[in-house]
């Protein structure tokens, strides 16, 4: 398997775990201001959930590799 591959992977993971750990932790201002949106988070964690993706995407890049390099999983040939 190709880097490029592994690549092109890891960056729709990244995308993929990303949309799904920002909702967690969100907490929404009781009494928002005038002109602010009554579903905007108080603390959005931004750095914290960037961190957590990464993480998460680089353990599921690994396991891809691994099962697909190591010819666990092998593609039919036609």
């Amino acid at each position: 398997m190709s880097w490029f591959t592994v690549a092109l992977f890891y960056l729709f993971c990244w995308w993929l775990v990303l949309f799904c750990v920002l909702p967690f932790g969100i907490r929404r201002e009781e009494n928002p201001e005038t002109g602010h949106s009554t579903g905007a988070p108080v603390k959005a964690h931004l750095k914290r959930k960037l961190l957590i993706t990464t993480l998460l995407t680089v353990v599921l890049t690994a396991l891809f590799f691994w099962l697909t390099d190591g010819m666990l999983i092998r593609p039919e040939n036609g």
